[in-house]
């Protein structure tokens, strides 16, 4: 039987308390390095060499993973129970890449879902090979050259980020033929002209994404995009006739027939774990095709499989995950730096970010009730080695520990490289991955000049594969939704939705309503220069 407690009312957690940390400063050499690796997906694989367990603390966070059912859990919600206890609802974007479990089935809605989600694929599949091939063109019969996806939070960060990364495939992933894509989210009107300047609009399809139909920062774009359009003068162009919709099927876009089409998801997927449902699979099957976005779904299915596996050790999500949070919970250490050394996948950590920090920033229990422990932590990152030239000074010499994710590759994407004294780009690139590592965990001393001392001891773990495939890269989604999904469920708190950020969008409402007779919001309106 499934029971549900909070961390500190386990035997393990007590336990784990009392265990002495690893000195990685010490521990850390070349046998450790080799023996700390868990394969995962296609050549993925998690290296936990620098951070500081040993097979002591490890047993026991085997012990706290058994203790709280986290692969019973994670069973549990790939069969359709209800684990989003704040809106009662199911949790499936596992679900949109394939059944983690063969034969499983799930009901809802009147509906087999594994089965209505391969149903948007089929559609996903069709209509984006009608608009790379030309059949289906903008109103004034001029073929599709651009993507823009208007959408917010959890409809741009992902697909943005995945759009990104894949920059650089190429035939050797499939891709022979690119569509370029662009993003708007911010209710900014300035995002919006950034965006739109200099844009084909004959030649253009916008991708409307809101699951409700009713995202107030996402209508307002459309409607900018529209009056753009509009107002360009160009004969027979028909804004409506230039759109899709992503989103529910009960919702106003659903049914509007003056847009070309309607993709749907529903509410068992949230926002922030939509990248691999039509959120982000119409946008990334117009701009590489479809069978990149297929590799993609691929890859992060294989890895959901492999996280049903109950051993820790041959098992690299649940490995970090349960390593997170004995840095979070025993350790105290409150932030947490996503580091890829990829340039393709510089928007990944803001992906990330969300992810985490929106679906485990609670402060009570999946009953409602307040927990005593941290919970999730803060989370930022950049592209190295560019990082290495900003924030690094303060991962290496300031007075907090901060616990870094590398993200590394062998073999570099695109076609480019040179050589300059010695060794190409992309050796420099790894080279200095695998001296950041070291360096954080080891330190070095310097009696003569304190300045240059570096305590060490700064943990670090790092995911690589071979390279940024779409395979891996789905692979290295997955790996994130499942690892904030097993410490969720260690916590016992609902990682699934997100009623924090439902304030700021009531207040909003009131002050576009001329903030009644609210003097804060009105103080601050006038400072703005609202008028009403």
């Amino acid at each position: 039987m499934t029971e549900y407690r909070n961390l500190d009312e386990t035997k393990a957690f007590a336990s784990l308390k009392a265990c002495r940390p690893f000195d990685i400063r010490e521990g850390l050499d070349g046998d450790r390095i080799k023996a700390c690796t868990v394969a995962e997906a296609g050549s993925l694989a998690y290296n936990y060499a620098a951070m500081p367990v040993d097979d002591e603390i490890i047993d026991t966070l085997q012990a706290l993973a058994d203790e709280q059912q986290l692969i019973d859990k994670y069973k549990a919600l790939l069969g359709g129970e209800i684990m989003n206890t704040g809106e009662k609802r199911m949790v499936l974007h596992q679900l949109t890449r394939g059944r983690a479990i063969d034969g499983l089935e799930v009901h809802a809605d009147g509906v087999e879902k594994g089965v209505f989600y391969e149903g948007e694929l089929e559609k996903i599949k069709d209509f984006s090979e009608k608009v790379r091939n030309g059949q289906i063109k903008g109103s004034t019969g001029k073929q599709i050259r651009t993507v823009v996806q208007i959408g917010i939070g959890g409809s741009d960060l992902g697909p943005r980020a995945l759009c990104y990364a894949m920059g650089l495939v190429g035939p050797q992933d499939g891709c022979t033929k690119k569509i370029e894509a662009r993003f708007i989210s911010n209710v900014d009107p300035d995002d919006a002209c950034t965006v739109l300047e200099g844009l084909d609009l004959e030649s253009t399809l916008f991708i409307l994404v809101s699951k409700s139909g009713t995202t107030q920062e996402t209508l307002a774009n459309r409607d900018l995009v529209f009056k753009v359009m509009q107002d360009s003068g160009i004969k027979g162009l028909v804004p409506q006739k230039h759109v899709v919709a992503v989103t529910s099927n009960t919702s106003p876009l659903a049914g509007d027939p003056d847009i070309l089409a309607a993709f749907f998801m529903d509410d068992h997927i949230g926002g922030r774990y939509s990248s691999t449902s039509p959120v982000g699979g119409v946008v990334l099957s117009l701009a590489y095709g479809f069978d990149v976005f297929r590799q993609i779904l691929d890859g992060a299915h294989a890895e959901d499989v492999s996280a049903l596996e109950p051993d820790i050790r041959n098992n690299g999500v649940l490995m970090d995950a349960m390593i997170g949070l004995y840095l979070r919970n025993v350790l105290g250490y409150p932030y947490t730096a996503i580091l890829p050394y990829s340039q393709s996948l510089h928007r990944l950590p803001a992906h990330f970010q969300q992810l985490d920090m929106e679906s485990n920033g609670k402060h009570v229990n999946r009953f409602g009730k307040p927990v005593s422990y941290s919970t999730g932590p803060v989370i930022f990152g950049e592209p190295g080695t560019n990082g290495q030239h900003s924030f690094y000074q303060l991962l290496h010499q300031g007075t907090d520990i901060v616990p870094m994710q590398f993200i590394g590759f062998r073999e570099k994407e695109g076609t480019l490289d040179a050589e300059n004294g010695g060794s190409t780009s992309q050796t420099k690139l790894k080279a200095n991955l695998v001296a950041q590592i070291v360096a954080f965990a080891c330190g070095r001393e310097n009696a003569q000049d304190p300045n240059k001392s570096f305590d060490g001891g700064r943990p670090s773990s790092l995911l690589v594969a071979d390279r940024l495939s779409p395979f891996t890269l789905g692979a290295v989604l997955a790996h994130f939704e499942n690892k904030v999904m097993f410490q969720g469920f260690a916590w016992n708190i609902n990682s699934f939705d997100q009623e924090g950020v439902q304030l700021g969008k009531i207040l909003a409402k009131k002050v576009l309503a001329g903030c009644g007779e609210d003097g804060k919001l009105l103080a601050y309106s006038d400072l703005l220069g609202m008028e009403f």
